[in-house]
C-alpha cells in the first residue's frame, strides 16, 4: 500500500514538501515604551509598536510575543541594568511637549495648578485582525512615565530635593526608579505607574515662575492571546488617548500638550511551523498480522487482523487539521483492491504527541481518520511541539481479513493521502 503524506501551509494555499517547514510570518508579559511623536494639535500623534512569535527549537514552552519596537531614552541612555531588573524597556520622544501656561504659586491648595501626572494605568483593550479577518483582543496599560522638566533659576530643580517627595523620591501612588540626572534648570525623571493610580502630585512649596516638559517617555504592559491559538501572519490594531487636562495623559490644568490624541499602531506578526518527516520509505506501508504471517502460519489460525504503525516525527506549533484521501473510498474510508477486483476497506487512525489535543483539549490517541474529516477538524498545540513522535495507524479489521483470505495469494493495494492543513 502507497502512503503519501502531505502538509499544506496557509499562505496562498502553497504545498509545501514533507521535508520543509511550513512558515509564515508574539504575548509579551511586560514591555515599556515611550513614544517619538509631533504633530501640530488637533492632529493625531502615533506610535509603531511591533512584536513577533516565531516558534524556539531551544524553548519550546515560551509561548510570548517578542517585543521588536526599538527602543530609546531613559532605559538605554541612563539605567540599562536597572530596566533589565524590572523588564521594562522605553521609547523617549521630543514631539509631545507641554508647556505651563502660567506660574505655579507656592503652596496652592488645589493639586491641579501645580505638579500632578495621571497616566491611563489601568487596562484597556482593543482588536487586532488578521489579513484573513481573524479577530483576538489585547490589553495595555502605560506602567511608567518620566520626562525632562525644565524651569527657572531661580527655584532651578535642587529646591525639590528636601522635599519628602521629590524628582527622584515620587510622591506616592507612583514608585521609585532610582532615576537621576539634572542640571540647575534641567531634571531628567522616570517613575514607575502601579496598576489603577491615581494622580502623583508633587509638592511645590515656592513659586515657579516659567516651566515646560520637553518630552515624554513611558513604560507600557501589554495582554495579549496565545500565539499558539493565533493564524500564522500579520496582525493589526489601534488605541488611542487622549493627552491634557482631565484626559488620559494629564500634567494637570497648567501644563498644555502640543499634541492632544495619541494613538498607538500595533503590527503583530505569527510565524508557524507545521512540519512532518517520514523515515526513509516510510511512504510504503505492508500490512501485517501481529508477529508476522509465519507466526500464524504456524499455529494453524486466521490473523484476527492485518495492520501497520507507522511512526513519523512531528514539529507544530499553530492549529491544524487532518483530511484523508483515497484512491479507492468504500464508505467513510479508504479500500484495498486486488487485481480481480475484490476489495476491502482500510481503517486509519493517528496519535499524536503530548502537547498537541482537539478543540475539546482531549489527547489524540489512534483517533481515526475519516473522508468526512469528522474527530480530526481541529488540533492545537498547548505548547511549541518541536521533533516528537507521532503514529499513523493503518489496519483491516478481522471481517474483513476473512474475506481476504478467500483469495489466497493475491495481493491487495491501495493509495493513501493523509493531509496536515494548518488553513483552518
Amino acid at each position: 500500500m502507497n502512503f503519501s503524506p502531505r502538509t499544506t501551509c496557509v499562505r496562498s494555499n502553497e504545498l509545501i514538501s514533507m521535508n520543509k517547514p511550513c512558515n509564515t510570518p508574539w504575548r509579551a508579559a511586560v514591555l515599556a515604551a515611550s513614544l517619538c511623536l509631533f504633530t501640530p494639535l488637533g492632529l493625531a500623534a502615533t506610535q509603531d509598536i511591533t512584536a513577533e512569535f516565531r516558534p524556539d527549537p531551544s524553548n519550546p514552552m515560551m509561548n510570548k510575543f517578542t517585543n521588536t519596537t526599538p527602543q530609546s531614552g531613559v532605559c538605554p541612555g541612563h539605567m540599562p541594568a536597572r530596566c533589565e531588573a524590572l523588564g521594562i524597556f522605553s521609547i523617549r520622544t521630543w514631539d509631545i511637549n507641554f508647556v505651563a501656561s502660567g506660574p505655579i504659586e507656592a503652596n496652592h491648595a488645589n493639586p491641579r495648578q501645580g505638579l500632578t501626572f495621571k497616566v491611563p494605568s489601568d487596562w484597556r483593550s482593543f482588536e487586532v485582525v488578521s489579513s484573513q479577518g481573524d479577530r483576538k483582543t489585547v490589553e495595555m496599560r502605560i506602567s511608567g512615565l518620566g520626562s525632562r522638566f525644565n524651569t527657572t533659576n531661580p527655584p532651578s530643580v535642587y529646591a525639590w530635593s528636601p522635599l519628602p517627595a521629590n524628582w527622584t523620591h515620587p510622591p506616592p501612588p507612583c514608585q521609585y526608579t532610582g532615576m537621576w540626572a539634572a542640571g540647575d534648570t534641567l531634571r531628567l525623571w522616570f517613575w514607575l505607574v502601579p496598576e489603577g493610580a491615581g494622580a502623583c502630585n508633587l509638592a511645590t512649596p515656592f513659586n515657579v515662575p516659567a516651566s515646560s516638559f520637553s518630552m515624554l517617555e513611558y513604560t507600557y504592559e501589554l495582554r495579549t492571546p496565545n500565539p499558539l491559538e493565533m493564524e500564522a501572519g500579520q496582525y493589526r490594531g489601534s488605541i488611542s488617548y487622549g493627552v491634557g487636562p482631565h484626559k488620559d495623559f494629564d500634567f494637570g490644568d497648567l501644563y498644555l500638550p502640543n499634541d492632544d490624541v495619541l494613538t498607538f499602531n500595533f503590527d503583530l506578526r505569527v510565524e508557524h511551523i507545521l512540519k512532518v518527516d517520514l523515515p526513509p520509505g516510510g511512504n510504503r506501508v505492508e500490512l501485517l498480522p501481529e508477529g508476522g504471517w509465519q507466526a500464524w502460519l504456524n499455529r494453524g489460525r486466521q490473523p484476527s487482523r492485518l495492520f501497520r504503525d507507522q511512526t513519523l516525527v512531528i514539529y507544530a506549533s499553530g492549529r491544524f487539521n487532518m483530511q484523508l484521501e483515497c484512491s479507492l473510498v468504500i464508505g467513510n474510508t479508504c479500500g484495498l483492491r486486488n487485481s480481480a477486483g475484490d476489495e476491502v476497506p482500510l481503517q486509519v487512525g493517528v496519535t499524536l504527541p503530548y502537547g498537541l489535543q482537539d478543540q475539546y483539549g482531549q489527547a489524540v490517541n489512534k483517533r481515526p481518520l475519516r473522508l468526512d474529516g469528522t474527530g480530526t477538524e481541529l488540533f492545537q498545540p498547548a505548547h511549541y511541539v518541536n521533533k516528537r513522535p507521532a503514529s499513523l495507524h493503518f489496519a483491516v479489521e478481522r471481517d474483513d481479513v476473512k474475506e481476504m483470505l478467500k483469495h489466497p495469494g493475491s495481493t491487495y493495494n491501495g493509495v493513501v493521502t493523509v493531509i496536515w492543513d494548518s488553513e483552518v
